[in-house]
């Protein structure tokens, strides 16, 4: 069944629950601005659950109720994984056997982002969900910049490591700092680097979709969730397996 709709208490109610802030202090008139909001959205009637004063002028709210909205899961739009994923083993079998060489990665946390979970799940040994990071690959050189680097230096460095792929993390989302920061690196890197030698640039992040490459001007994005064997699978199909990239690229 394609067309389907929200679940809370029976299947097929409609139920949502939707948390937000509104900038009002708390009282009875801000619960009552939340469930007009509330609404107007559609959730009618919408009952407040919880409210709770952030500061003297602000309360944050969670709303409970019905949306008459149906989804219907065939029109939803997803970029399927075009790569295999592979084991650790494979992946560095694959980079010796088809670069004859260790395939090298530098990734950050750019601009003011000193949020480096994200990028240190994914590069650091330990890894995430149960998989190891990129330097437990032998194949790989590993380069983790760390946070708040400037996009300047992460060129340099790049430049300096003779990098095949730049991997940036961006949790930092106000104002859309995560936007206009990954922007700014693609557009540095288009810059230094002629086409055919400059390295592949992946984001990463959790307010970060797929479907944002294009707009963002990376070669790939990754969403929350992602793994180490994941990237590490892209990684190798793209800069090994399909050979996107010409043999003498480390020369810039």
């Amino acid at each position: 069944m394609s067309i389907i709709r929200p679940y809370g208490d029976t299947t097929g109610d409609g139920m949502v629950q939707l948390s937000f802030t509104l900038p009002i202090p708390h009282d009875k008139r801000a619960e009552g601005a939340a469930v007009q909001l509330a609404n107007k959205m559609g959730m009618d009637p919408a009952l407040v659950v919880h409210a709770k004063a952030m500061g003297p002028d602000f309360t944050f709210f969670v709303v409970y109720g019905p949306v008459n909205h149906l989804v219907d899961t065939d029109q939803v739009e997803v970029i399927e994984r075009d790569y295999p994923l592979l084991s650790p083993k494979d992946a560095n079998l694959a980079i010796r056997k088809g670069l004859r060489r260790r395939l090298t990665v530098v990734g950050a946390c750019i601009g003011t982002d000193a949020h480096t979970v994200g990028i240190d799940a994914i590069m650091n040994i330990k890894g995430f969900a149960g998989e190891k990071g990129l330097e437990y690959y032998r194949e790989l050189k590993v380069v983790n910049l760390g946070a708040q680097v400037a996009v300047p230096e992460l060129v340099r460095r790049a430049k300096a490591e003779k990098a095949d792929a730049i991997l940036v993390s961006q949790v930092v989302t106000q104002r859309e700092a995560h936007v206009l920061n990954t922007k700014e690196m693609s557009a540095a890197f288009r810059e230094a680097y002629p086409e055919d030698s400059r390295p592949v640039l992946v984001a990463g992040g959790p307010r970060f979709t797929e479907q944002m490459a294009a707009e963002l001007g990376v070669d790939r994005v990754f969403g929350r969730g992602t793994t180490p064997g994941e990237v590490a699978s892209y990684l190798v199909d793209t800069l090994v397996t399909r050979r996107v990239r010409t043999p003498n690229r480390r020369s810039a």
